[in-house]
């Protein structure tokens, strides 16, 4: 062979070994949980990652979902913005009329898939949809606030089932008081979504008007003029008498912990953390999860959805939004669904996920046992104008606010009224920003 022939074959073959068979498209997808659930976003990416050849998801965590919103929008700024982002309820309006993302139904059309969007349960699919119905993101996390009891603490004080009304947790938790138990129930006061808009929401309470802002960016603030001002009352008599313990990162203990270890006998939180509960309450502890309570002589009405969707974001390649598509059909598989559900505590996000599990006895024993009441709180009522959600602009930044205001009233006995009118004040200061930023928008 002469050299020259030698040289090229020796350079044909350095390029075939230089150049991988089939190249990965690698793609971000950015979300806002930590602990044992960023563990299970961790398992489900690299089950993605295993079950196919094309793509290559890289999943990272921004510890909070305010955390992660503010980490999107600045990297959206700087060109630098993942695939996926995981936004949560709160920040659902500031991406909708962002105009920065790919509505995820056009995403999923465009790249072959078929999906069957009336099988979304109503209450998720308008949480995250226009006016007329288009899906915008992709229904991911999706929750609503529960309340769990020390069934052995129930027991030990005679109260028999679970408390249902909150006259009768008051009852009990006074009752736990008097029998030595130092923390009935576990308060963190920053956890407004669960302890005032959820309990809003099953009351058919108003946070704002303009149909909690779905009508208009001129909605305002009306939580200061209605029954929410008699439920931080309650909050505060049941803080005064003991009853209500504040516990949180800043305490010392979450108020989760404090019931998984047996400290506190009562608490609410997210459906979603019904499996960690499962798995890491301290030896002995036992409990059971309930639909948060309501007023005596009230009417129930549906809560609303919790937790987060995704969003596919604008500026990036044809491939990556390839591989975006294909995530999305994969979390939506029905056995994924069921894994994300058994792992988690979340809710499946359709009827049919939903049917299949009921049809395979998923909840009829523990540790699952209980989460469908999820489900059955989700769809209570046919949602009403006051429990179909909320419309409201930078409504995280409203929320801060109300964690404020109820610290204030607790830790500094600002009176509750005068704590309300000052925070809904300020909290309509945010909405006049927001809809100046988009002056003459329509909502979509």
């Amino acid at each position: 062979m002469s050299i020259s022939r030698l040289l090229c074959a020796t350079s044909l073959i350095a390029t075939a070994i230089a150049l991988p068979a089939s190249a990965k498209t690698t793609f971000e997808f950015w979300y806002g949980l930590s602990g044992d659930l960023s563990n299970r976003i961790q398992e489900m990416c690299q089950s993605f990652n295993a079950a196919q050849d094309d793509y290559e998801i890289k999943c990272i965590s921004q510890d909070t979902y305010e955390n992660n919103l503010q980490a999107t929008i600045a990297a959206f700024r700087a060109n630098m913005q993942p695939t996926i982002s995981q936004i949560s309820d709160g920040g659902t309006l500031d991406l909708m009329l962002s105009g920065a993302y790919v509505p995820v139904r056009q995403l999923m059309e465009e790249n072959g898939y078929d999906i069957d969007w009336s099988d979304y349960f109503p209450g998720i699919a308008a949480y995250y949809a226009t006016s007329q119905g288009e899906m915008l993101s992709m229904p991911f996390n999706s929750s609503t606030a529960v309340i769990y009891y020390n069934t052995g603490a129930l027991a030990d004080v005679g109260f028999d089932g679970v408390p249902e009304t909150w006259e009768q947790v008051e009852d009990v938790a006074q009752r736990m008081k008097d029998a030595g138990y130092e923390c009935p129930i576990a308060f963190d006061p920053t956890g407004i979504w669960q302890w005032f808009e959820q309990a809003a929401m099953v009351a058919d309470i108003p946070l704002a008007n303009r149909g909690n802002g779905y009508e208009g960016l001129d909605a305002e603030l009306v939580f200061n003029r209605n029954a929410m001002v008699d439920q931080v009352a309650f909050y505060k008599r049941l803080y005064d008498n003991g009853l209500m313990v504040h516990k949180s990162r800043t305490a010392g203990e979450t108020a989760n912990e404090a019931f998984m270890q047996g400290h506190c006998q009562i608490s609410s939180s997210s459906i979603a953390d019904h499996g960690t509960f499962s798995t890491q309450s301290a030896e002995g502890v036992q409990w059971t999860a309930a639909m948060l309570p309501i007023w005596e002589g009230t009417t129930r009405t549906n809560s609303v959805v919790g937790g987060a969707s995704l969003w596919t974001l604008q500026g990036k390649s044809p491939e990556e939004y390839k591989g975006a598509a294909a995530f999305y059909a994969f979390i939506a598989d029905p056995e994924q669904a069921r894994w994300w559900s058994t792992v988690t505590g979340y809710i499946p996000v359709t009827n049919s996920a939903f049917q299949a599990l009921s049809e395979s006895g998923f909840y009829d024993a523990a540790p699952f046992k209980g989460r469908e009441l999820a489900i059955a709180s989700l769809t209570a009522t046919a949602p009403t104008e006051n429990t179909r959600g909320l419309r409201l602009g930078n409504f995280n930044s409203i929320r801060t606010q109300l964690g404020e205001m109820m610290q204030s009233v607790l830790f500094s006995d600002v009176p509750v009224q005068t704590a309300l009118d000052e925070t809904a004040a300020r909290g309509n200061e945010v909405l006049r920003r927001f809809e100046r930023t988009y002056n003459g928008v329509q909502l979509p």
